[in-house]
């Protein structure tokens, strides 16, 4: 059975699904009818510490730098279009591999060129992150987001951590202006 979060609300992925190992983290959302340039969303995954920030660049996975060093967090590809139905982006994560020092793994989605282009993502809808078992290719979580972001163009879809011993999924839904650079800020690698 598939749990259902709202804005905040998390899960514990070890109770859910003991014995996970290897997660696929699904991203998907439609663009809203408009006219004009394409929209290009991208998932990205930043790798932070205790403090909050990533330690270096290879903490930061995406289109351009598709896993981390170790290999345990994995980049699928840029669709360049959302077109389509299921999962637009996917990031894998091997739980058993995460560096040590690694405290969460933030998912975010951000709109490639989007000031240049007067995107947001108030023009999206039907965005969601979900959670699966990739071994068993069972869905654990998922967030559907919802449509209040009207002039962010870049969102928190979500976080992995650990607490007490236990990989966690956290629902955030958190926007922000500036998109991939307000990032790359927060997480102290600019």
């Amino acid at each position: 059975m598939v749990i259902n979060l709202s804005k905040g609300g998390n899960i514990s992925l070890s109770k859910e699904a003991p014995g996970l190992q290897e997660m696929l983290v699904g991203l998907g959302w439609d663009v809203r009818q408009t006219e004009g340039v394409m929209f290009d969303l991208d998932a990205s995954a930043f790798l932070v510490d205790a403090s909050g920030k990533s330690r270096s660049a290879d903490d930061f996975i995406f289109y351009n730098n598709k896993s981390n060093a170790n290999g345990s967090v994995v980049y699928g590809g840029d669709n360049r279009t959302g077109q389509g139905e299921g999962d637009d982006e996917t990031i894998k994560i091997d739980v058993t591999k995460i560096p040590a020092g690694t405290v969460r793994i933030v998912i975010v989605v951000t709109i490639d060129e989007a000031e240049s282009r007067k995107q947001n993502f108030g023009q999206i809808r039907n965005a969601y992150i979900r959670v699966v078992d990739n071994k068993l290719n069972k869905e654990i979580a998922r967030f559907d987001l919802g449509e209040d972001a009207s002039l962010e163009t870049g969102i928190i879809f979500g976080e992995i951590y650990m607490h007490n011993g236990e990989w966690k999924f956290k629902a955030v839904g958190q926007g922000v202006k500036g998109g991939l650079e307000a990032f790359l800020v927060m997480f102290g690698l600019k």
